[in-house]
């Protein structure tokens, strides 16, 4: 816990019991879950927490720079902890999703789109797992 306090104090935010929750669950859990999961592990560690503090405190987070809100799931946004450019892959099957390292994937053709000034880009890729 000492840990996540003073990640959040790097970040000028003031720690409370609920943002601890919030930040500690994503720091440890490398899924990238969903303000709802969040919601469910912070009431466990933390049962005053509200979901407005929850959506708070996450919202918080993103503009800090401590966690990227990404949509990976159609209508959901999820939250990923790992910060550095990579890109995700999809499993059909379960429903998981994996960071793909960033030097991994090479997308052509961003130069040619000419009316363009592209400022980022991510690619999601859907697939199975092979067993």
């Amino acid at each position: 816990m000492n840990d996540t306090i003073s990640v959040l104090r790097e970040c000028g935010i003031q720690p409370t019991p609920q943002r601890i929750a919030v930040i500690e669950y994503i720091l440890k859990c490398r899924t990238h879950p969903s303000a709802d999961e969040i919601l469910n592990y912070s009431r466990e560690k933390c049962p005053t927490v509200s979901r407005a503090t929850v959506y708070n405190t996450l919202k918080l987070l993103v503009e800090k720079g401590l966690v990227k809100a990404q949509i990976l799931r159609e209508g959901t946004v999820l939250f990923d902890a790992n910060t550095d450019r990579h890109h995700h892959i999809i499993d059909e099957k379960t429903g998981e999703i994996h960071d793909i390292p960033w030097d991994k994937l090479k997308v052509s053709g961003i130069d040619n789109l000419d009316e363009f000034d592209v400022i980022d880009y991510h690619v999601v890729i859907h697939g199975k797992k092979r067993r």
